[in-house]
């Protein structure tokens, strides 16, 4: 084994490989290395992070599971009502694996302003609201104040708020319609906070404001509520929590996750794990072609030091592991220029979000970036075990060269 490491070391060299055959391609190769390893990181770190990104805003607005009664037909406003006084609230403790129950309701109004005016979808909101999910969109004033005595403070998202010319600390006249009268109920509401989620169907609808104002104009019971939402610990189980619920609120109760309530979105972002499988499949072929081509060359140059070798009684196998030594030895030196500029690029995005994007088309504003160790030490690892399987089959032409013939080649 030492005689082995001692010719690789000889076949690299203290300052590197010095053909002028060899040295281009070997530069080619450990370049297509590298690129390939920047493109299946940043495929990962866009795709996962876009996906977890899409998922978190689309929980924020509906938690990952919605219980509401079946008279709602799947409407988006709440019908009819639902006693708060569950088993399942406030603590879901028949299944594992719950977050957080919330109570919430929605009334359809219309906002009316002396230029202007804009349907809206007014949300309930409760003590009991879940506002962490939601932070991180506010981007002007605060919270509204809904545990204690009730008052008229809501929150719009910037969309409206640009539409409408209102700012915080407005007046938001809100019109709603009511089955028992022709005339409209008007309820003046105060801006305190202005959010901007970056998701285009959800900030030009929402307006959130107290629940006991919803319980007031359709005349329910402090008790009753438009639905509830339940938020899980692990999303990848989230169609087994969902029927997990569902056969634990009764059958006068339907749940329903945002799997199902957003099946184009979800069905939509389950194409980027096609997307990524396909960079990866088509960057490791590409890494792989160039190593297979580096190795032959390496192969063709080094044809009399393989016939002197042979000559002197070393088997094919092990002069085989040479060339695989030294290859593995230039695959590293890809992959450690393709992780550092390739993570150096994530991190980059990450903190300064240099790159944006069209919230019409994405729901995000700028490229969304999820780095986590785990895909990267699979890309690297796997990378790395199959470009040397790979290689395999090229080094097989060792056993075929003869050491009489290959001692005269030049």
């Amino acid at each position: 084994m030492n005689f082995e490491f001692f010719v690789v070391k000889r076949l690299i060299g203290a300052k590197g490989h010095k053909s002028s055959i060899s040295a281009p391609i070997i530069k080619i190769a450990i370049t297509a290395i590298a690129i390939g390893v920047i493109m299946m990181l940043v495929s990962f770190a866009t795709g996962l992070g876009l996906q977890e990104k899409i998922r978190d805003k689309i929980a924020a607005f509906n938690g990952h599971i919605n219980i509401s009664s079946y008279d709602n037909n799947s409407s988006q406003v709440s019908l009819a009502p639902i006693s708060r006084n569950q088993d399942f609230y406030p603590e879901f403790k028949s299944v594992d694996g719950i977050e957080h129950v919330q109570a919430v309701a929605t009334k359809a109004g219309i906002i009316r302003t002396e230029t202007d005016f804009e349907g809206v979808l007014v949300k309930g909101l409760g003590e009991d609201y879940k506002w962490e999910n939601f932070e991180e969109f506010i981007t002007v004033g605060e919270i509204p104040e809904f545990t204690g005595k009730l008052n008229d403070e809501v929150m719009i998202s910037a969309y409206l708020s640009n539409r409408l010319g209102l700012e915080v600390g407005d007046k938001v006249p809100t019109y709603f319609l009511r089955e028992e009268s022709d005339r409209p109920l008007l309820r003046a509401f105060v801006i305190t906070g202005i959010y901007n989620s970056g998701f285009q169907e959800f900030d030009e609808l929402y307006m959130l404001a107290d629940i006991r104002h919803i319980q007031r104009i359709n005349r329910w019971e402090e008790d009753e509520v438009g639905s509830f939402e339940v938020f899980i610990s692990d999303f990848g189980k989230l169609d087994q929590k969902g029927q997990e619920v569902y056969e634990n609120t009764g059958s006068f109760l339907d749940a329903q996750t945002i799997n199902q309530k957003y099946y184009s979105i979800f069905e939509w972002l389950e194409l980027f794990d096609f997307n990524i499988a396909l960079i990866i499949g088509i960057m490791i072929l590409v890494a792989g072609i160039n190593m297979i081509t580096a190795l032959l060359v390496l192969i063709l140059e080094r044809t009399q030091m393989i016939g002197i070798l042979k000559a002197l009684g070393s088997g094919d196998w092990s002069i085989r592991k040479i060339f695989l030594y030294n290859a593995g030895y230039l695959i590293l030196l890809g992959l450690f220029w393709g992780n550092l500029i390739g993570i150096g690029l994530l991190l980059i995005q990450k903190y300064l979000k240099l790159f944006p994007l069209n919230p019409d088309t994405y729901y995000v504003t700028e490229v969304p970036v999820y780095i986590n160790w785990d895909y990267i030490l699979a890309v690297n690892l796997g990378t790395l075990l199959l470009c040397m399987l790979m290689l395999l089959i090229p080094s097989v032409i060792i056993s075929k060269i003869s050491p009489a013939k290959s001692i005269k080649f030049e």
